[in-house]
C-alpha cells in the first residue's frame, strides 16, 4: 500500500508499518519528532492541534499528547521511552487515554540516504483486530498528513 508518499505494509498479522523520506539529514528529523515546539507544528493531520506535548526524552521517561480534532474532540495518547539512539531510533509504548485497546510498542528508525532520511515506525499491536481497526480508521492516510506538514516544516529549514 502506498499513501502520500507513504509505503505502508504489514509484515504480521498484529504489525503495520509506515515508512517515508524526507529531506533532511536524520539528526534534523530525530529534533522534529522530538522536539515539542516543532512537534506542536506538525504532529496530526490538517485542522488538528496539538493542545499538550510532554516529553521527557530519555529512556524510562514519559511522554502524552492531546490532539483536538477540527470538531473540539480531544484524543489523549501516552507512554514510556524504552530505548534512544538520538539521530537513530526511538522504541516506546503507546496507549490511549479514552480506549483501552492494549499497548502498542512502536519502533521509530531515522536511516540516512541519498535524498534525506527514511523514517519508518513499525508498530506492534496486542492483537490483529486492533491493527485492522486502526488500519480501517484511516490511520495510514493521518500519517500520510501529518508527514506532509513535516516535510513542509523541515523544507523551511526549522
Amino acid at each position: 500500500m502506498s499513501n502520500s508518499r507513504v509505503d505502508v505494509t504489514q509484515p504480521s498479522s498484529s504489525e503495520l508499518a509506515l515508512s517515508r523520506v524526507f529531506a533532511a539529514p536524520p539528526a534534523v528529523v530525530f529534533d522534529a519528532w522530538t522536539r515539542p515546539e516543532l512537534l506542536r507544528r506538525w504532529y496530526g493531520p490538517d485542522g488538528w492541534e496539538l493542545v499538550t506535548c510532554e516529553i521527557d526524552l530519555r529512556v524510562g521517561g514519559a511522554w502524552r499528547f492531546v490532539s483536538r480534532q477540527p470538531g473540539g474532540r480531544q484524543i489523549g495518547q501516552y507512554g514510556v521511552f524504552r530505548e534512544l539512539e538520538p539521530g537513530r531510533r526511538i522504541v516506546q509504548t503507546e496507549s490511549w487515554e479514552d480506549w483501552n485497546p492494549g499497548e502498542v510498542l512502536v519502533t521509530t528508525t531515522f536511516d540516512a540516504n541519498a535524498s534525506g532520511t527514511r523514517v519508518t515506525t513499525l508498530m506492534r499491536f496486542p492483537s490483529p483486530e486492533v491493527r485492522d481497526m486502526l488500519v480501517k480508521s484511516g490511520m495510514a492516510d493521518g500519517y500520510g498528513a501529518a508527514a506532509d506538514k513535516l516535510d513542509r516544516l523541515l523544507a523551511e529549514g526549522e
